[in-house]
């Protein structure tokens, strides 16, 4: 059986442990009401928390519909993704642009290590892939911040997408795409965030803490770790005998729905801003509705 319950737009956990070349086109609004809505499904090892709207249409172009009369089709999202290991996200978001899912094409792969599983699967893929940051003790064909400032904007990336990247983004890259940044973090923030907080470390954090709850937060970039804009979240039931690596299991698996939904309103531009600089998704099936 599942029943519905009505969220503020962010978590308030107490906190247990240790972007200028053009204006964002989201434009700033009132909602009637600030509420995120999540289903609470059994079995009892997990809780899901799963917003209204559903994944884009599998139609690889988006068609909009005003007054009776069809728009063109709107344009295809250029995407960068940023990753430091298998890259499990990232082949997620890829799949779901092949598949209509995402309304844009990852055109880059950056990492900072050029032989890891992700690189390798972008290569496979015939994705290009950079290295960033530059070395800084030896020899290196990777990249200054300025010099992949230059890149994106060459291969005109609207959206930048980290997903494991384990690197501070530099402040330059901030600034070239502001608003236009997302990481995911697998944790519920602002819990649980923050430098040396990453992988294992962080579901051992949350078991240790006793909290009955994780799950994945999708945030906006700002020049620190983990304390931008929060986007999303998706909820994890802890359970009592949890291991880190039972937990990160399942926050993974919710990591990669909830990844891709969001990167598909962002790409159909159904992120809207609230006057208090709050990040709301539109409801696609209700305009008037949003989490």
């Amino acid at each position: 059986m599942e029943s519905r319950v009505l969220f503020s737009s962010q978590f308030n956990f107490p906190v247990n442990s240790p972007l200028k070349t053009r204006e964002t086109s989201f434009a700033p609004f009132t909602p009637s009401r600030n509420v995120l809505s999540f289903s609470f499904t059994s079995p009892a090892d997990r809780c899901s928390m799963r917003p209204l709207v559903k994944a884009a249409s599998s139609a690889p172009q988006i068609v909009a519909e005003v007054d009776g009369s069809r728009e063109e089709p709107r344009r295809r999202k250029k995407l960068a993704v940023f990753v430091s290991g298998g890259g499990s996200n990232f082949r997620k978001i890829h799949e779901g642009c092949s598949d209509g899912s995402v309304n844009g094409d990852v055109v880059l792969l950056v990492t900072n290590k050029k032989d890891c599983g992700g690189a390798e699967y972008a290569r496979s893929n015939g994705i290009p892939v950079l290295v960033f940051p530059k070395a800084k003790r030896e020899p290196s064909d990777g990249l200054s911040p300025s010099e992949l400032v230059d890149v994106l904007r060459k291969y005109g990336v609207d959206f930048v997408l980290l997903a494991g990247y384990l690197k501070l983004i530099p402040v330059e890259l901030v600034q070239a795409f502001p608003k236009r940044i997302l990481n995911i973090h697998p944790a519920l923030l602002p819990a649980f965030g923050g430098k040396g907080l990453y992988g294992i470390k962080v579901h051992k954090a949350v078991i240790e803490s006793g909290a009955r709850y994780s799950g994945p937060t999708i945030h906006f970039v700002d020049e620190e770790y983990d304390t931008g804009r929060i986007l999303a979240q998706s909820a994890v039931r802890v359970i009592a005998n949890d291991t880190p690596e039972e937990l990160a299991k399942r926050v993974l698996h919710e990591e990669h729905k909830l990844y891709v939904e969001v990167v598909g309103a962002i790409c159909e531009e159904r992120i809207k801003w609230r006057e208090d600089g709050v990040p709301l998704i539109q409801n696609k099936q209700n305009p008037d509705e949003y989490y």
